[in-house]
């Protein structure tokens, strides 16, 4: 078995599952493929740990996801997040996380952290781990992938597969090669993150800003957060919204100075941003070519990220495990796994991206923002969405309506999620 780190170990000569990627949808995918026997490789261009762009948040379905991997006392020492903070237009509303099935806490962990940690968690499993080593072609039998070509300090050598699930991120260099197209006619994000040191690294409160404006007072289609890490530190960041007809044009670095500068008081924030890093993120399912025969991408790759707040670390998770499922019911998945992604999520993705859609519109924000600041009801409804949290057993009207919604867009949209 290769060590945790990989470091200058041969690169194994054949897997049952190759997981191209050790985020967290890959490194939960290696985890659930490796409990179930089957000899598994996680494979990654970095050496671990290693930072990742992201606002560390996770909301209390990513908290569910992380139980049922099986990582269940893992955030007992880390913060329990009880809502959201909500601000905007001289107007502020604490909303706790609705009551669901998920459990009332979220919680957030750094990445660097994160990341490292649920990789390891895989390797206990069973998963053999090969860091260093990037995935950068495959050999073909037909449509099915025989073998992955991996490029690392000693050359190139090749990793004969059964199947691939692959995990690589947002711009999913493998998934470009398999065919991967990203669609920017609905919304996607960009967002920048830093971290900051605070006397309130250990709020119960997510911060969250919806009214962002640049350095000149302009009102930006997106928002900024605050999100208590526990550590002394807290995560600061912005993200905005944009589509290929109304691009996001903002210097990312100013403007998180100067929401940094203007949230310094409320947080007691210490000392200036550090570790600046920005992102682009596709959105909603808005990519396609997302399976092969004995392949499939999950997480980012398959744009697995809420598109009204960027969040995704959820369904990183879901999609790991979901796509491990479905190896053990599907022969071919060129047409199970979209199916089974837009089951799941396209009637909530079709939803949110016309929103968001909406809100890269400036004019729109201050229209819907400045009254729905000062609701309680609606900023509940705002949470429920944002964190993700509407199901398909939830039965409510507000849930009922959203789900009517989605599915009436997905059918008449020209290129529904995950196609």
């Amino acid at each position: 078995m290769t060590s945790p780190t990989g470091d200058r170990d041969p690169i194994p000569e054949s897997a049952d599952v190759l997981v191209v990627g050790a985020g967290p949808a890959g490194a939960a995918a290696a985890a659930h493929a490796a409990a179930t026997g089957a000899d598994v490789v996680l494979l990654d261009a970095a050496t671990f740990p290693r930072d990742k762009t992201c606002g560390d948040g996770l909301t209390p379905r990513a908290v569910s996801a992380l139980r049922t991997l099986g990582m269940t006392g893992y955030l007992d020492r880390r913060p329990r997040i009880r809502g959201l903070d909500l601000h905007g237009w001289g107007a502020r509303q604490q909303v706790p996380w609705p009551a669901s099935r998920f459990g009332p806490f979220g919680s957030a962990v750094a990445r660097v952290e994160l990341d490292d940690d649920i990789r390891r968690f895989a390797v206990d499993r069973g998963a053999r781990m090969v860091a260093g080593a990037k995935a950068v072609d495959v050999e073909r039998t037909g449509e099915r992938i025989a073998a992955v070509t991996v490029q690392h300090d000693r050359g190139r050598s090749s990793i004969r597969v059964g199947e691939v699930i692959v995990a690589d991120g947002v711009k999913s260099a493998l998934g470009k090669t398999l065919g991967r197209q990203w669609h920017r006619d609905t919304a996607y994000g960009v967002a920048g993150r830093s971290y900051v040191d605070s006397e309130l690294s250990d709020s119960e409160w997510m911060g969250s800003h919806l009214e962002l404006r640049d350095t000149d007072g302009g009102l930006l289609p997106g928002y900024g957060w605050v999100f208590p890490l526990g550590d002394g530190t807290v995560n600061v960041g912005v993200g905005a919204l944009a589509t290929a007809a109304r691009p996001a044009a903002l210097q990312l670095r100013p403007v998180l100075e100067h929401y940094a500068q203007m949230v310094g008081d409320e947080w007691r924030l210490t000392g200036p941003p550090q570790r600046v890093a920005s992102a682009l993120l596709p959105m909603g399912g808005a990519v396609s070519g997302v399976a092969g025969p004995n392949w499939m991408l999950i997480g980012d790759a398959a744009a697995c990220v809420n598109p009204l707040n960027g969040e995704g670390i959820d369904y990183a998770l879901e999609t790991g495990r979901m796509a491990v499922q479905l190896l053990d019911e599907s022969r071919d998945h060129t047409v199970a796994w979209p199916a089974l992604l837009r089951q799941e999520y396209g009637a909530a993705f079709a939803a949110a991206r016309r929103a968001a859609g909406l809100l890269t519109m400036p004019r729109t924000v201050p229209v819907l923002g400045r009254p729905g600041i000062r609701s309680a009801a609606l900023m509940g409804l705002v949470v429920r969405v944002m964190g993700n949290l509407l199901t398909a057993e939830d039965t409510d009207l507000i849930a009922r309506a959203w789900r009517t919604a989605g599915a009436g867009l997905s059918r008449f949209e020209s290129r529904p999620p995950f196609t």
